[in-house]
């Protein structure tokens, strides 16, 4: 019974940086098409917000890809870890 639930919890850790980045990106490309409207101005504020909530979530996701990918040995020689002697 406890497969399951960890296999659930271990997707919600991967959708939940998902959705913020894709809230990010969204949030970046409002603030930007903004500024064609009547007023002219970008929305810093919100285009800031929008840049650090997507640099998060793709920064997550890009980590957890690489922890993976590092213990399962698919990286570069360069990126594996380093043994001691």
């Amino acid at each position: 019974m406890k497969a399951p639930f960890y296999r659930f919890i271990a997707i919600l850790l991967l959708v939940i940086p998902g959705l913020t980045a894709t809230y990010g990106f969204l949030s970046m490309k409002d603030a930007f098409f903004a500024q064609f409207d009547t007023d002219g101005h970008i929305l810093w504020g919100k285009f800031i917000l929008g840049l650090i909530l997507f640099l998060i979530g793709v920064a997550f996701i890009g980590g957890w890809t690489f922890f993976r990918d590092r213990k399962r040995n698919y990286v570069a020689p360069r990126f594996k870890a380093k043994r001691r002697k």
